[in-house]
């Protein structure tokens, strides 16, 4: 039976209702396709991509432009774009599943990405048919090479503030004049997507071809990705034809907003790959470098290292997939039921996929920030059980850390991502799209009542379900009282909404794990006891993070007595038993040893 748009978790909904882990898709779910595509990835990588990257580094922009048409006769550019354009028509879940696999270079995966995430995807979202037609096969084929033109040097994070213009002219079309910066392909790309302001404040996108007049500035001496181009663009006088307008004048902001939606997940799904990668580096070392006569392996601080790098990297990858599953259920719910098919009006198809990242844009923002933190960490860790080879290039590891730190300020900073989390679900509060006030007010009405006991449950996880569920009453009370007390003011208080982020996160990610690893138990998975094992780490470690978030939220939104009842409650709330979190590391970590690499794929 077709699953209906009403039965579809919302975003942003999870703060609220309870999820079955029976319906929230998992990595352990994947079809026989999706794991043909990962393989077809990997083996792209390996094979053709990571043998060369030292040239690939040496700025070679005709190897990147090989690898781009070697990627995309594999398919890979083209996994959920419709048939009609070259594309494959798949789902989101193996957009994701490539993403993940294409991490491991992390040079060539901005490349692919700005093709892929930030070129195809808003002429496929936001096109006219011609543009479609025009410009879609090309870029599927990798015969033509696409970026992304956003940024500028004085409004980096404030997107709309951008300088450059575009004047009307006489015969519909428009001159740009400006400079965009930091654009990934600018040296050799030949088609752009360029924001400028009509008439100095419709702030509208463009298709631009390189012909047009686009000029590349000098190549960027970044701290990593050396084997991605990073150049300004310059435009003076560039005539762009009226057809080429991508959307319409004065609505680029929803072509710029919504297409870092899709971007934003993805590289969450880029992240989760990359630590995965480092994660196998790390195992592999561990159990083959020997200090005081036994492998450094055997050691607890170094288990200690292994265990918590796979623990948070199992939380990224099972929130990753719960929102690919929730995405694709959306698009084939506003398609009948379906996935696309050969044949499907692709226009439908792209309004349906618009919807869906716009309904999931703080699960979106969610997977770039704890993706790209949980990276850095991972990539960290991985130095530091290296060691001095670990500081070297003689070993990827020190490659893997420079390329990574980009990640965080990529697709919009991590903190301009921070305020957008809680300030979506905040909106859709407002506008009555999202229960948040009245489940906050009906919290509040529960911590002035007498407390209760929980029911008996000896189940699995039955001690971090409830805690998830504590966590979610941490996160609406803090949420509820900041929206009482600010009001339309609160977008003010940036420190207040960042520490909120911080929970809402931390919340999604452990009911997230949780709900994974139930299933993975009663399913009787393979490894599920290491599924479980993860799970209880992560929400044991996410109970102090909350805890101490929500302290510092409160104490910056009110003072006295209040405070000191409003504490009362979060010790109310909050009263997860701490478990021994060191064996269950351990375990993790003797596996991931074994194995050579990340134990729960």
């Amino acid at each position: 039976m077709p699953t209906t748009e009403t039965s579809i978790l919302r975003g942003g909904a999870w703060l609220l209702e309870p999820s079955d882990a029976d319906t929230v898709f998992t990595p352990e779910r994947l079809t026989e396709e999706h794991r043909l595509i990962a393989r077809t990835a990997q083996a792209f990588v390996d094979n053709e991509v990571l043998p060369v990257i030292d040239q690939l580094e040496q700025k070679d922009w005709a190897l990147a432009r090989t690898l781009v048409r070697r990627g995309a006769a594999l398919g890979l550019l083209g996994v959920d774009v419709p048939e009609a354009y070259g594309g494959l028509a798949l789902d989101k879940v193996t957009s994701l599943v490539v993403s993940e696999k294409l991490a491991r270079s992390a040079s060539f995966g901005a490349a692919f990405g700005a093709q892929a995430n930030l070129t195809i995807a808003p002429i496929m979202l936001f096109g006219t048919e011609a543009q479609k037609q025009k410009y879609l096969p090309g870029l599927l084929s990798g015969e033509v090479i696409g970026a992304y033109g956003l940024s500028e040097s004085g409004s980096g994070s404030d997107a709309l503030g951008a300088r450059t213009k575009a004047t009307r002219q006489a015969d519909g079309s428009f001159l740009l004049n400006g400079e965009k910066m930091w654009i990934t392909n600018g040296g050799f790309a030949d088609l752009f997507v360029i924001f400028a302001k009509v008439d100095g404040e419709q702030f509208t996108a463009f298709l631009v071809e390189r012909s047009f007049g686009v000029k590349s500035g000098k190549e960027e001496h970044k701290m990593g990705l050396h084997g991605s181009s990073t150049t300004p663009l310059i435009f003076q006088d560039v005539k762009v034809p009226a057809s080429n307008v991508l959307g319409e004048v004065g609505k680029g902001h929803k072509v710029a907003f919504n297409v870092l939606n899709f971007a934003r997940f993805k590289l969450g799904a880029m992240c989760s790959g990359g630590a995965q990668g480092a994660i196998a580096e790390a195992a592999k070392y561990a159990g083959t470098r020997r200090q005081f006569g036994q492998p450094i392996a055997h050691f607890g601080a170094i288990k200690h290292k292994l265990g918590e790098m796979v623990v948070r990297t199992y939380a990224v990858e099972s929130l990753l997939y719960r929102t690919a599953g929730l995405v694709d259920e959306r698009i084939a719910a506003a398609s009948g039921g379906g996935a696309p098919r050969a044949g499907d009006d692709a226009t439908s198809d792209g309004a349906a996929a618009l919807a869906a990242f716009e309904e999931y844009a703080a699960e979106a923002s969610i997977a770039k920030v704890i993706g790209s933190e949980t990276l850095n960490y991972v990539l960290d860790e991985n130095i530091q059980i290296h060691g001095g080879n670990g500081y070297v290039k003689d070993y990827p590891a020190e490659r893997h850390f420079r390329d990574a730190r980009v990640n965080r300020i990529f697709e919009g900073t991590n903190e301009i991502n921070r305020l957008l989390i809680p300030g979506i679900l905040v909106r859709r509060a407002v506008k009555g799209d999202l229960g948040l006030i009245p489940a906050a007010k009906a919290l509040q009405d529960e911590l002035l009542g007498p407390p209760t006991l929980p029911e008996p449950d000896d189940s699995v996880l039955a001690d971090e379900r409830r805690a998830v569920e504590a966590f979610k009453k941490t996160a609406l009370m803090v949420l509820g009282l900041a929206m009482q007390t600010f009001g339309q003011k609160l977008t003010d208080e940036q420190e207040v909404l960042m520490h909120a982020a911080d929970i809402l996160m931390d919340v999604f990610a452990a009911e997230s794990a949780v709900l994974r690893a139930a299933a993975a138990h009663a399913q009787q998975r393979p490894r599920a006891e290491l599924h479980v094992d993860a799970a209880r780490v992560f929400v044991n470690d996410a109970a102090m993070r909350i805890d101490a978030s929500a302290r510092q939220a409160l104490a910056a939104t009110v003072d006295g007595d209040t405070l000191r009842t409003m504490l009362a409650a979060l010790r109310r709330l909050i009263k997860v038993t701490p478990i021994n979190t060191a064996a269950l590391r351990r375990r993790l970590a003797d596996e991931t040893v074994s194995r050579g690499g990340y134990p729960l794929a």
